[in-house]
């Protein structure tokens, strides 16, 4: 297993507005991968493999070679992240791992990837459980595996609040921010240094699809121990809370989830509703 807090790089998110940036982006990854002696894979969605191969070529990196001995692929998103009936974010942790074990056999240092994401905000089935998947794998993947991966996110595509939330799910995020004044009312992040999350803002009803999330995450996590990191979270409400306290009991490592830092309210909202607190602990920092 890798040390995870040498790996807060390996996952991260990718933000470009324009094709120059993604091509520049495109090609520093897939040149240093060829460089180190990494399988590299492109999974690609609104962009046609082909574009990937020329933009390759037009750079100077030989893509036809590397695909010809193996060394890199260019697949589709339809091939991939969505090959089943919808998006299942257990499946793509054991495809992770299923293709870092090809690459490694096939004599490659490792493997290398990037995956284009925007197909997570269209009515694609599953693709609610993007947020889930992306707070999931830093530690069930990427921890473990001489993986790196980036994840592109194309801001002409996506809505400014879910672009947000889904970049803010990565330890690290390059490219273009766009800031702007506003703050999305809930963001949440992996934990670097062990199993857990750490929640910023306030859980309500207009952010109920990010709270989702993290229940996703929660329930599906296999680490014995996961600890919520709440010193930032401002407020979160009963429905929030309750998302959170199912997930918990639903753990397959039937551990209490461990509350750090958890505000007044929430202290409240369990002295009100204490059947809540079923496999949760709240505790100090």
């Amino acid at each position: 297993m890798r040390d995870a807090s040498a790996t807060a790089d390996g996952h991260s998110s990718v933000v470009f507005s324009s094709d120059a940036e993604w091509a520049e982006r495109l090609v520093a990854f897939v040149r240093a991968g060829l460089r180190r002696d990494e399988q590299v894979q492109y999974f690609a969605d609104v962009t046609a493999p082909d574009l990937v191969m020329r933009t390759l070529t037009r750079h100077g990196v030989d893509a036809v070679s590397a695909v010809r001995r193996g060394q890199l692929t260019v697949t589709t998103a339809a091939e991939t992240y969505l090959a089943g009936p919808c998006f299942d974010p257990d499946a793509m942790v054991g495809l992770w791992h299923e293709a870092v074990a090809s690459a490694v056999t096939d004599g490659y240092a490792g493997l290398r990837a990037i995956g284009e994401m925007s197909w997570g905000v269209r009515d694609v089935a599953g693709a609610e459980r993007l947020l889930e998947y992306e707070l999931r794998i830093h530690h069930e993947v990427f921890a473990r595996l001489p993986l790196t991966a980036w994840c592109f996110y194309d801001r002409r595509l996506m809505p400014p609040d879910a672009l947000d939330v889904l970049i803010g799910a990565h330890l690290t995020r390059l490219g273009t921010t766009g800031a702007s004044p506003r703050t999305p009312g809930l963001l949440v992040a992996p934990l670097p240094d062990r199993p857990g999350l750490r929640l910023e803002g306030t859980a309500g009803y207009e952010n109920r699809h990010v709270t989702a999330g993290v229940a996703g995450a929660v329930a599906g996590s296999p680490a014995p121990r996961m600890d919520l990191d709440l010193t930032r979270l401002d407020h979160l409400d009963v429905a929030a809370l309750a998302d959170i306290a199912r997930a918990a009991v639903r753990r397959p490592a039937g551990t209490p989830v461990r509350l750090l830092g958890a505000p007044p309210s929430l202290t409240r909202l369990l002295e009100v509703f204490p059947e809540l607190g079923h496999g949760l602990e709240v505790t100090g920092r």
